[in-house]
């Protein structure tokens, strides 16, 4: 596959200078901005989002940190409380957030019972987003919230097989899928690649998960490769820079 701009839509920066919680009994290993850009030195990288982890809470100084570190063309995913202030996510706003996360497969997040007013909320307030880590397979009872809400990205391709005709059937009304994470799901990448670009060419935005923290198998950068023989240059443009651009309103995109 010849070399396209890549913008990393999902990857995490672990920095010691700021809090890390234990969750589940696992403390992540450091994985600091300069960490980061050593690991992508090869890349024709143009910008990318931080998500924040389940180990770190509702923590946003290390965020607002490593987006001020890595410059123009990032912008971050994070975690909040119910109880945030209007003024608190209008700050986040004005450092580079672009997201609010749920995380509901590893917690650290707030719950699912905030999910709605929530992304109203941040929506009205910023123009926000919301992002979900969770098996695709849970998300029947919560089909038709998701599907009123202004914008929505699942992680990781959804992470099942079960739960794959129901992400397909959510792509189609216009959420949005992180192609990352290959290492997590139990099918063929490639074929689900191709399902869902098929169904909405938008939708899908490639990340790197780095530093893949507790995947059965970490990111390796012929994961990037696959994007391209599954898709064709064109359809890998749109994937590995394209669609998360628009969906992030970067700077310097059509959004």
């Amino acid at each position: 596959m010849k070399l396209l701009p890549l913008f990393d839509s999902h990857l995490h920066i672990i920095d010691p200078r700021f809090p890390v919680v234990e969750n589940a009994g696992y403390l992540p290993p450091s994985f600091t901005v300069p960490d980061y850009l050593a690991r992508t030195a090869a890349w024709p990288l143009v910008g990318g989002a931080v998500v924040s982890g389940s180990f770190q809470a509702f923590d946003q100084s290390y965020l607002v940190a490593a987006l001020r570190e890595l410059g123009e063309g990032f912008v971050g995913v994070t975690q909040l409380p119910a109880a945030v202030t209007d003024d608190e996510v209008l700050a986040l706003a004005a450092a580079g957030v672009r997201g609010v996360r749920f995380n509901l497969r590893r917690g650290g997040s707030a719950a699912v019972a905030d999910l709605q007013s929530m992304a109203a909320r941040f929506h009205e307030l910023a123009g926000w987003h919301v992002e979900l880590y969770v098996d695709a397979a849970e998300l029947g009872p919560m089909r038709h919230t998701l599907l009123e809400l202004p914008a929505v990205c699942i992680d990781h391709l959804g992470l099942s097989r079960a739960g794959f005709p129901l992400l397909l059937a959510l792509v189609e009304r216009g959420v949005h899928v992180k192609a990352t994470g290959f290492g997590r799901v139990d099918f063929p990448v490639e074929a689900a690649l191709r399902e869902i670009h098929a169904v909405n060419p938008e939708a899908l935005m490639f990340g790197s998960d780095l530093p893949s923290t507790r995947a059965p198998r970490p990111f390796a950068a012929s994961d990037i490769d696959r994007v391209g023989e599954a898709l064709g240059d064109a359809g890998a443009r749109a994937v590995l820079c394209d669609n998360a651009r628009a969906f992030y309103r970067v700077p310097g995109s059509d959004a």
